[in-house]
């Protein structure tokens, strides 16, 4: 298991934009499993919405992504490298993810060719699906 400080270490990531609390798996270029706990009180609240606070689709992607990043950016070839979306695809969003919940990561790396590659990520929620999406990064 990774802790923050350890996340810190790998991506260049930092609050507010650092998202991912842990990464409970991982594996270098393969695969990674992070998590979020959702407080309630982080910044994109205050505004989606009020009164109706939901996390935002694209923070959730941003969340896998970084969960994604941890385990490429392990690779000793792109150790202190940034990772940069190149596309999102077939994203798709099953249920609200709101204060009090736990998001659970999970990211896999499905093709690499040289700095471009392309990670299958899912979210969920005690076990259900929230979210998923096909994420294409460029490491520079």
């Amino acid at each position: 298991m990774l802790e923050r400080h350890q996340i810190e270490a790998i991506i260049p990531h930092r609050k507010p934009m650092l998202l991912i609390d842990r990464i409970l798996k991982v594996s270098a270029g393969e695969y990674a499993i992070g998590e979020m706990t959702v407080i309630g009180n982080e910044f994109f609240f205050g505004g989606h919405f009020p009164d109706n606070p939901v996390m935002p689709g694209v923070i959730i992607i941003e969340a896998m992504a970084q969960t994604g990043a941890v385990s490429i950016l392990m690779l000793d070839e792109f150790k202190g490298k940034t990772g940069y979306f190149a596309g999102i695809d077939n994203a798709r969003f099953k249920a609200k993810v709101l204060p009090g919940d736990k998001l659970t990561l999970e990211v896999r790396i499905t093709k690499r060719k040289g700095p471009i590659g392309v990670g299958e990520g899912v979210a969920y929620v005690d076990g259900k699906k929230v979210a998923y999406a096909t994420l294409t990064f460029a490491i520079g």
